[in-house]
Formats: C-alpha cells, sequence, structure tokens
C-alpha cells in the first residue's frame, strides 16, 4: 500500500450551465475509506473551474502523493482524458486511476460484445481508457480502492458483478456508515437551494432496476440493482449534513425513490426528527411515476418535500412503449393528479428523440405538457452513451451515404439513428446550452438532427410561454489566475485529509 497521501479528482463540467450546485459524492467517499485504514488523502475539486489543467499542473509539480484518482462520467470523460496527460507529463513516475460511470458502463459494453463474438464501440472506447490511465476501476469502489493502490494492481479491476467481492450489497458497511467527507470540498461554495432553503445533494439508495433504452447502465449489475440503506444510516447523514454545515434543504439524488419498499418509513421517520429537533426540512428528489400513490405523497410532503422530479420522457403512448417505460401515459397524468392533491409541485424530465419520434409524438408530448401543467420542466434530445441499450445494442449501417452511423432498433421496427461520438474528445452531453444552441447527434425516420433540435426549441419556448414557466439562470466556469508562473489556488481548491474518522467538522 501507498504511504504517500492519495489525490482525489472531481473532474469539471464544463458542459453544465452551472457547476458549483451539488458535489460529486461516490469520490469524496473513498478519503473516508483510506482514512479509516490509517492512509492520508486529499481532494482537488476542479467543479467550476475554467483553467483547470493549470490547476492540475501546478497541484501535481507540488503534490507528495504518488497515486491520483480520478472520477467521470461520459460528458466528463474529455476532461478526464486531459487531467490524465496533465498529471503524466509532469509526474511521469505517477499512477493515475480512473473510476466512475464511464470506465464501469465501456467495460459493461465490452462484456456485452463478447457475448455477441463481436468487437464494436465499447472495444474502440476501452483503448481510450487503456491509452490514458495506468488502472481502470469498474464497479463500486469503496474497497476497489485498495487493489487499484497496490503495487501490483493491474490495468483493469472489474468489480461490476454480483459474484465479486467487492461489490457493495445491501446494508453493507461502506453503505451505512462511510458518508463523502464533504469537509474536504468548499461546500460552501456550492449553491442550491430549495424553496429558498439551502440545500445540497444525498443519496439513499444506489441502483435503478428498469430497462429504459436511453439509459447508461441496463448492463451494468452496479447501475442496475438497487442497494439501500437502513433509515438509521440516512437520518444520520441528513443530521450531520445539518449539524455541520446548517444545511437543511437536501436534494436526494436516488435514481427512483419510491422503488424502495421502506420509502413511506423513511420519510415518516424524518418527519419525526425534524419535528424532535426543531429542524424543517425542505426535501426535493426524483419518484417514478406508476408506484407513485397519496400515501407517497402525504408522507413525503410532511417529510418536507414540496416538489419532486419525475422522468416522464414523453407524452406520447408509442414513444413510452418504444422506450420500454413501463409507465402509461394515464399513469403519469394520474400522478401529476396525486401530486396536486397532496401541494408537491412536479419538475416534469422530458426528452426527445426516441425511436420512432415524429413532428406527431412532439405535439402529443407538447399537448400532455400543457394539459397537465407541471411546476416546472425540462426538454432534451437524447444523447445515447456507452452502457445504454441505445448504445450497446445499436449495429452499423452498411447504407455507404450514412457511413459510420449505427441504428437501433425497436421490436415493432421503430428506428433510431446515431452519429459516431468520440465521447474521449468530444463533451456530448445530453442538455446542451440553450444559449448556444442545442446540438443532436441522432435523428429518426421521419426527423432529421436538425428537425429535432427545432422541434425542441419550439417545444420549450411554447410550453414556457404558455405556463409562463421562465429559464432558470446560470454562472459562469472560475477562473484562476497566473502571477510568474504559478497558478494562484485558492484555499478551497484542495484539502489534505488526516488519518482519523471524524466526519463531523465541516
Amino acid at each position: 500500500m501507498v504511504a504517500r497521501p492519495v489525490c482525489f479528482i472531481s473532474t469539471p463540467s464544463s458542459f453544465l450551465l452551472d457547476e458549483r450546485v451539488f458535489p460529486f459524492l461516490g469520490v469524496l467517499k473513498l478519503p473516508e475509506i483510506l482514512s479509516r485504514a490509517g492512509m492520508p488523502s486529499e481532494v482537488l475539486d476542479l467543479s467550476g473551474i475554467k483553467n483547470y489543467l493549470d490547476v492540475v499542473s501546478e497541484h501535481a509539480k507540488h503534490t507528495d502523493a504518488s497515486c491520483f484518482g480520478i472520477t467521470a462520467t461520459t460528458p466528463q470523460f474529455p476532461a478526464a482524458v486531459a487531467v490524465a496527460k496533465t498529471i503524466h507529463a509532469v509526474r511521469p513516475d505517477a499512477r493515475v486511476i480512473i473510476g466512475g460511470t464511464h470506465a464501469t458502463l465501456t467495460v459493461a459494453g465490452m462484456k456485452y460484445e463478447k457475448k455477441l463474438n463481436r468487437s464494436g464501440r465499447a472495444h474502440r472506447a476501452w483503448r481510450s481508457l487503456e491509452e490514458n490511465f495506468d488502472v481502470v476501476v469498474s464497479g463500486d469502489g469503496e474497497r476497489t480502492i485498495f487493489a487499484a493502490l497496490s503495487e501490483d494492481a493491474p490495468q483493469l479491476i472489474d468489480a461490476d458483478d454480483r459474484k465479486h467481492a467487492n461489490f457493495l450489497r445491501d446494508h453493507d458497511e461502506e453503505l451505512e456508515s462511510v458518508f463523502p467527507a464533504r469537509h474536504l470540498i468548499d461546500l460552501d461554495s456550492y449553491q442550491y437551494a430549495i424553496e429558498g432553503v439551502r440545500a445540497t445533494s444525498l443519496i439513499a439508495q444506489l441502483g435503478c432496476p428498469y430497462k429504459c433504452g436511453f439509459c447508461a447502465g441496463r448492463d451494468s449489475p452496479m447501475l442496475r440493482n438497487i442497494r439501500t440503506r437502513s433509515i438509521d444510516s440516512i437520518v444520520e447523514e441528513m443530521l450531520l449534513i445539518y449539524r455541520s454545515w446548517g444545511i437543511r434543504g437536501i436534494m436526494f439524488y436516488d435514481d427512483e425513490l419510491n422503488v424502495s419498499n421502506d420509502m413511506i418509513k423513511l420519510m415518516e421517520r424524518v418527519a419525526r426528527v425534524g419535528r424532535d429537533e426543531g429542524i424543517e426540512w425542505k426535501l426535493r428528489g426524483f419518484i417514478k411515476s406508476e408506484r407513485f400513490s397519496d400515501a407517497q405523497a402525504q408522507a413525503m410532503y410532511e417529510a418536507g418535500f414540496r416538489q419532486i422530479l419525475i422522468g416522464f420522457e414523453s407524452g406520447s403512448a408509442r414513444i413510452l412503449e418504444n422506450i420500454q417505460k413501463i409507465a402509461t401515459q394515464n399513469d403519469n397524468t394520474r400522478c401529476m393528479d396525486i401530486a396536486r392533491r397532496h401541494g408537491l409541485k412536479v419538475k416534469a424530465l422530458m426528452s426527445l428523440g426516441h425511436p420512432g419520434e415524429s413532428s406527431e409524438t412532439i405535439a402529443d408530448t407538447r399537448k400532455w405538457l400543457c394539459d397537465v401543467r407541471p411546476s416546472d420542466f425540462d426538454a432534451t434530445v437524447i444523447t445515447p452513451y456507452p452502457g445504454s441499450p441505445y448504445y450497446d445494442h445499436a449495429v452499423m449501417l452498411e447504407d455507404t451515404e450514412l457511413e459510420g452511423a449505427w441504428v437501433y432498433r425497436c421490436k415493432n421496427g421503430d428506428a433510431l439513428y446515431q452519429q459516431e461520438v468520440n465521447y474521449a474528445e468530444e463533451a456530448d452531453y445530453y442538455k446542451g446550452d440553450p444559449n448556444d444552441g442545442y446540438v443532436s447527434h441522432v435523428w429518426t425516420d421521419a426527423l432529421s438532427r436538425g428537425d429535432l433540435v427545432a422541434e425542441r426549441d419550439g417545444l420549450e419556448r411554447e410550453v414556457r410561454h404558455r405556463l409562463a414557466i421562465p429559464f432558470n439562470p446560470s454562472r459562469p466556469a472560475t477562473l484562476f489566475e497566473h502571477s510568474m508562473g504559478q497558478t494562484q489556488l485558492p484555499p478551497h481548491i484542495f484539502r489534505l485529509s488526516g488519518v482519523s474518522a471524524d466526519r463531523g467538522r465541516p
């Protein structure tokens, strides 16, 4: 094992409208894990830093760390590659480890391709990992971090398997008692509010069992299997956040809160703790529409929820069937009615560009939104990411006019065509920036790439106008300046953790 500090890096997300909203929590659990083993670590939080490579270069020159652990989603992957190259240029002797969803989903895609006895996009994506990183971790990192730091670490550590010893299960200690080391970042620089109350994020359970075609992780056990925490653990973390930072707004970043059978019990406990401690919680989170009930809504409101987010995706019955959403339009409308009865606002998360999408299906979505009148909504053009059925199950087109394009087909024959994207170089993101314009890498038989962007823009304008919903403001990235060749680093850019397991101090 290493004796020198391990430097964990939170990769920037320059594609976001505002990076300083929610910190990345997964990577913040690892310093706590090492701390309990008596191993020091530090966190380099690059979120919202415009000239982040300057920061990485300067820090790599002066840190005692010999190992650098990077986490990255697929949209963050180009930045992760740039960070790794910068570290290797300054410190050729350093070990650079990558984990997170992009690595996990790429490896899952490779395993899927091997089952089909083919080498396709996932294998090409692996080459970008293989060329730029010394160790690649697929799956949960809480236990695999020790294998990644060992002197004889292999280049690939694949723990994304329910049979693997490092795969986390319900109520494992790493889920129950290891909370993200939020004290190692400048949490005060993250600005988010729920109903005007300062808030931050928390993950109460891992995984989602559903099979939506656009969603990454459907072939990854780590992301497909639900792993739960006890109610005691979740409430303990909420209280820690409140007592350490005075934050009483919590965004539950679970995929779907109400897939847990204990969701109502959790809400009842949160409400009781709030009353006993004199804390007026302000809460927000995601739910699955067809599972939503009056009892859930009432318990959520009493706990402190005032808004919920729901991935309705489409107002078209045809599209809902094509994406294997399970929820029907009637389920979604009923869900809106339940929320309204119990005083819960709803942010509707909608997406365009699915197999079979047409002007008619998008008109169905526009009409449904205007009929049910959510308090807010997102409308996005989908991006097939590695790990999603749209990406992994697609086949290359033979048509010479569409050379390099891929197609995913539903059982009914509806097709989704995809332009090949080099995710090691292009920071493609499903939301984009409304100020610069959306970009579509997909098209259907009825709508071209340009048509999809125009339809999305038109839906956004019309529905926001009719429902009087404004756009959300954003903040630009921060630029830290050079002076005589030295980057001026404010204290919060990195912090060194000690070897104690004291989680209670910000």
